[in-house]
């Protein structure tokens, strides 16, 4: 099984990158790349993925800080 990798871009996307299957709360099966990005502004007009519209539109949250 190849790894997974989940992006979380500043004021944008989660880019997933790897062989992964994506289904919503009904069970639906979105067909999906073998990259490809997820909306988490709320703004896309192509959700669960990401179409570019939280350009200038959406702001991240703070991080976390890492334990060292």
């Amino acid at each position: 099984m190849s790894k997974v990798q989940i992006k979380v871009n500043d004021n944008g996307s989660y880019r997933i990158t790897g062989d992964v299957e994506l289904i919503d709360g009904s069970g639906n099966i979105y067909t999906t790349k073998p990259s490809f990005s997820l909306c988490r502004c709320g703004l896309s007009k192509n959700k669960p993925f990401c179409d570019g519209s939280h350009k200038g539109n959406f702001e991240s949250q703070v991080r976390v800080p890492q334990e060292d």
